[in-house]
């Protein structure tokens, strides 16, 4: 193809003047020179080379061929090699791979909040009464309100025929959190309680704390496992005497299904014939009449929480008596 060296008009009023690159050190190069006008707008030029193979040029050849024609270097960005990714090869990327930028900003040391804990509760009766405990703060262990646990203990005092304390034996909290409600168990006569709580950190800054500041550590029993798996392996948990005297149930509202739960304990070995159970519930929750052999006796209403307590027969008579 023959190239004119004579100068083309151009329709933009720009003066375009062509030839055909004879030096060695740019062969097969077709090289266009653009002068505008004078303006105090920077003129926009695009160098394009056509090559038969290899590479294209190097950053050295653009820069010497910049300066060949007086040009800037720095004026003109070069535009991206054909094998580096485009913006919609990282986009589908990014797509494919939606949790990879958030493993990074773990890795690169973003911590959880650290956890403290303060002491806003009590025990509220018998020989610890008035001893503070720690409880975390927030709402990652919602503990029992102290109206309800009091009331709680009122009960099952009157139904065991001594209302000023616990008839003697062996008490199991499950979700346990802080442990205030067997520790006001203890408090108040009980000689043995068992702590089902399966978070570590609770176990070790809150629960055994409060243990030891009361002085009850020495007749405690802690349990880290999960209540499901502790219900499942009662036997081999507590051995073949499993039964318990009382039990309270105060599991997270929003992580149980009551029925499921409720079920799994009567058809535990932990349920006697003389078992007390006390239940903490949200509103709108349906809780049955009956856990096995047990009976309902109570049921009051605190706000948005219920407390059901079941127990023997007997115990129902002498209440209505």
């Amino acid at each position: 193809m023959a190239i004119s060296s004579s100068p083309i008009a151009s329709p933009l009023g720009i003066n375009i003047n062509t030839k055909l690159a004879s030096s060695s050190s740019f062969p097969n190069l077709a090289l266009f020179s653009l002068t505008s006008k004078p303006t105090n707008r920077i003129s926009t030029i695009v160098l394009s080379s056509y090559k038969n193979s290899g590479n294209g040029l190097t950053s050295e050849d653009k820069k010497a061929l910049f300066e060949k024609y007086g040009l800037d270097p720095n004026q003109f960005p070069s535009q991206p090699s054909s094998s580096s990714p485009s913006l919609k090869t990282k986009r589908r990327k990014e797509i494919q791979n939606p949790g990879r930028g958030k493993q990074v900003r773990e890795e690169d040391g973003e911590d959880k909040p650290q956890r403290t804990t303060h002491r806003l509760l009590q025990v509220l009766g018998g020989k610890a009464k008035r001893k503070k405990l720690l409880s975390p703060k927030g709402m990652d262990v919602r503990p029992m309100m102290e109206v309800v646990k009091g009331s709680a203990f009122d009960i099952l005092q009157a139904a065991g025929g001594c209302p000023a304390s616990l008839r003697p034996g062996r008490w199991l909290d499950l979700y346990s959190g802080t442990g205030s409600v067997g520790i006001e168990a203890i408090s108040r006569g009980c000689s043995e309680v068992h702590f089902v709580e399966m978070d570590p950190w609770v176990v070790s800054n809150v629960l055994q704390p409060n243990l030891e500041c009361t002085g009850f550590l020495d007749v405690s029993v802690i349990h880290t496992v999960r209540v499901e798996s502790f219900l499942e392996r009662a036997e081999q948990f507590v051995g073949q005497d499993s039964a318990f005297d009382f039990i309270s149930v105060t599991p997270p509202y929003t992580q149980v299904d009551y029925g499921i739960l409720m079920d799994q304990i009567s058809k535990s070995p932990i349920v006697g014939e003389d078992t007390f159970i006390v239940v903490e519930y949200p509103l709108r929750t349906d809780m049955l009449d009956s856990c096995g052999c047990l009976v309902k006796i109570n049921d009051r209403r605190f706000g948005r929480t219920h407390l059901a307590i079941y127990g023997p027969e007997w115990a129902q008579k002498k209440r209505k008596k």
